[in-house]
């Protein structure tokens, strides 16, 4: 299985060694288990967590810049886990605001061996990056975390001066892409296609038209 993990991610530019599939595998391992003591996905059969969970987490990894990335409503841990797994060299924060999904994002990311996750309880629009004494992240993800304009209010000052916003979607958001708020450009849609899933993928990158002042927000 971990040999399929490895070609499939090939097919997406993505050079996954023995010891990292293995570790891909592992958190699904550790997802399984906690899945019986806690509803973390609905997602349970391997191939689908698979291609659901690990390919569809990998799709967006040559769109990432910067070395801070947050990931918004991490859930279960993706697609921050896998991605900070082949990026060890970044920095990921992934953020959500159930606790229990979070004790299993750190015990994953312990069992897999990484150094470069934190996780925050907390709701996006209640972080301040002043009062932590942080920078601003270069890319905030977002997987199935509501509509554009919802996602840009609550996380948008999060995001620094020339940094992007990638947002995970199924089909292209046509509704949800007329009501993008002012200050706010798409940079490029990006039609995915993830090994093995027969679904629309799509990934809204976006990024400030203008950038706002740090104030009191952040």
């Amino acid at each position: 299985m971990s040999l399929d993990l490895q070609t499939a991610a090939a097919e997406l530019g993505i050079v996954l060694s023995e010891d990292q599939s293995a570790r891909m595998i592992r958190l699904l391992g550790e997802l399984d288990d906690w899945n019986q003591r806690m509803n973390l996905t609905a997602i349970r059969e391997r191939p689908a967590q698979i291609t659901k969970h690990l390919l569809d987490s990998l799709s967006i990894n040559q769109f990432l810049r910067g070395d801070r990335i947050a990931d918004i409503g991490t859930g279960a841990g993706f697609p921050g886990l896998p991605l900070a797994l082949i990026n060890p060299d970044k920095h990921f924060t992934l953020i959500d605001s159930v606790a229990k999904k979070l004790r299993f994002v750190d015990h994953a990311a312990q069992a897999m061996e990484l150094t470069n996750i934190e996780t925050w309880h907390t709701r996006a629009e209640q972080i301040s990056l002043k009062d932590r004494n942080l920078p601003r992240f270069e890319t905030i993800v977002a997987r199935a975390v509501g509509q554009l304009a919802v996602l840009l209010e609550s996380s948008g000052h999060l995001l620094a001066g020339g940094g992007r916003l990638l947002a995970m979607k199924g089909k292209r958001p046509e509704e949800e892409l007329k009501a993008i708020p002012n200050g706010w450009k798409v940079a490029e849609i990006h039609r995915l296609t993830v090994p093995g899933l027969d679904e629309e993928r799509h990934l809204v990158e976006l990024w400030r038209s203008h950038d706002k002042s740090e104030g009191a927000r952040l």
